[in-house]
């Protein structure tokens, strides 16, 4: 069978080529084409188009990059068209996949649509529940929640597993081999983001907020996809970059990280955590908390706090995303053991809710299914 994969940042070339790996150990024959990044590649994919040149984010970022994203759409069409696949396979980056699942609709009917890891639409644009579930002729959720969410509007979705929780267990099997030394315990992990606009727009903040504490080393994770040198001018001496996120995050003392999949992944290593977010003229947005129900269907911004249905971790965003108030809430993670062990209990119960379901087997199984039907 063909197939053709659409991952448009690090985190979905990360889970697409998981389940690649997953569709190849049922169909030893699949061929995989699509877009994405080196670790789609590395599995075997022919790609058309490098995610780098496609991981715009905010409508700045679009418009400025306008016409690599009219490039990227003609791309994608040709190579949809060229290769008639049978199943096409959606990973998150829903402004873009959205389109390319409509094109495919009208074009190639014969097609079978998936999303793996579907748009957050419990959280902002509810509206896209319609397209997605008219578009797709299977939804494959990540999130234990989400199935019960498409039910009440009368849609499918299946839960087949969290992948990061999948990473997460795979990183501490290598650390039960003993491939990997402890790193010093007295650390600040740094996550800064995986795209360039964000890391260059966060990283300054966190990083002063970090430097209030000399005490403790201070280590910034870099992005797949992001060169050494974009991180150079951003950094002292005594500062360093390390591409071993999750071996750094496990044993640091508290990390500050950029909201995002990143968040779940630091509660599942169980590192205690702030989280930042920057959104363009803050300021004037700064009111976002008040008027947060006309814009956003859920309380909170972060994974960690939705799935748990509560505040687990502050979240710095807007015009609360300054040093300050990072730096404080740092102080308490370092300092307050009863609230840092709240944290950490409050993580557990994340774990349990999100079960151990391998997700890539799961979804490569539910694909490979409903195309053999």
């Amino acid at each position: 069978m063909r197939y053709f994969l659409i991952a448009g940042e690090a985190s979905g070339d990360k889970h697409a080529a998981a389940l690649m790996v997953e569709l190849k150990r049922r169909d030893p024959e699949a061929v995989f084409t699509g877009l994405g990044g080196d670790q789609m590649a590395s599995a075997g994919c022919h790609l058309y188009q490098d995610y780098r040149h496609m991981a715009f984010m905010g409508f700045a970022a679009v418009l400025q990059n306008r016409h690599q994203v009219r490039e990227n759409f003609l791309i994608a069409r040709k190579a949809l068209l060229n290769d008639r696949p049978d199943a096409l396979i959606l990973i998150d980056y829903p402004s873009f996949n959205l389109r390319m699942a409509a094109y495919c609709k009208k074009h190639l009917p014969q097609t079978k649509i998936y999303y793996y890891i579907p748009p957050k639409v419990w959280a902002w644009k509810r509206r896209r529940i319609h397209q997605i579930a008219r578009l797709c002729d299977e939804v494959l959720g990540i999130f234990p929640f989400e199935p019960a969410f498409y039910a009440h509007y009368g849609y499918s979705c299946t839960y087949v597993g969290n992948p990061t929780v999948e990473m997460i267990k795979e990183e501490s099997d290598r650390i039960a081999t003993g491939s990997r030394k402890a790193l010093p315990v007295k650390a600040i992990a740094v996550l800064p983001g995986s795209r360039p606009s964000e890391i260059s727009h966060c990283l300054p903040r966190m990083l002063e907020a970090a430097r209030r504490f000399p005490d403790y080393s201070i280590t910034v994770c870099a992005a797949p996809g992001i060169e050494d040198a974009f991180y150079t001018p951003y950094l002292r001496l005594n500062e360093t970059l390390t591409r071993d996120t999750y071996g750094v995050v496990r044993t640091a003392a508290a990390a500050i990280v950029n909201s995002g999949t990143a968040t779940l992944e630091t509660a599942l290593l169980g590192c205690p955590q702030v989280a930042v977010y920057h959104l363009a003229c803050s300021r004037l947005i700064g009111l976002i908390r008040w008027a947060q129900p006309l814009f956003f269907s859920i309380p909170y911004f972060t994974l960690v706090n939705i799935i748990a249905g509560k505040e687990v971790i502050k979240e710095c965003i807007a015009n609360d995303f300054t040093q300050d108030k990072v730096a404080n809430e740092l102080h308490r993670l370092l300092n307050d053991e009863e609230y840092t062990q709240k944290m950490l209990a409050s993580y557990e119960h994340i774990r349990s809710e999100l079960g151990d379901q391998p997700a890539a087997a799961e979804a490569a199984a539910r694909i490979r299914t409903r195309n053999r039907s």
